[in-house]
């Protein structure tokens, strides 16, 4: 799954353009690499998403194949900071 597709279905970001925007910009790293929107996740890859005032790191934990619930969504990830 996309970098950008997965950051929406896991309400990391609530919009998917926004997620495009951010990773454009440079906010986003997977595994201490800055990514694009089009970089494809696998299992246990580590995502850092710059905020205003924070860093947020989370390990991924299922990569879905379509959209998932809101109840789901906490379960694809896992926070590590």
């Amino acid at each position: 799954m996309r970098l950008d597709k997965f950051l929406k279905v896991s309400r990391l970001i609530k919009r998917r353009t926004v997620a495009n925007s951010v990773t454009e910009i440079g906010k986003v790293f997977v595994n201490g690499q800055c990514a694009k929107p089009a970089k494809q996740l696998k299992v246990g890859d580590i995502i850092e998403i710059e905020y205003s005032n924070k860093t947020e790191k989370v390990e991924v934990l299922i990569v879905p194949e379509g959209n998932v619930s809101i109840q789901q969504a906490p379960e694809l990830y896992r926070i590590i900071s």
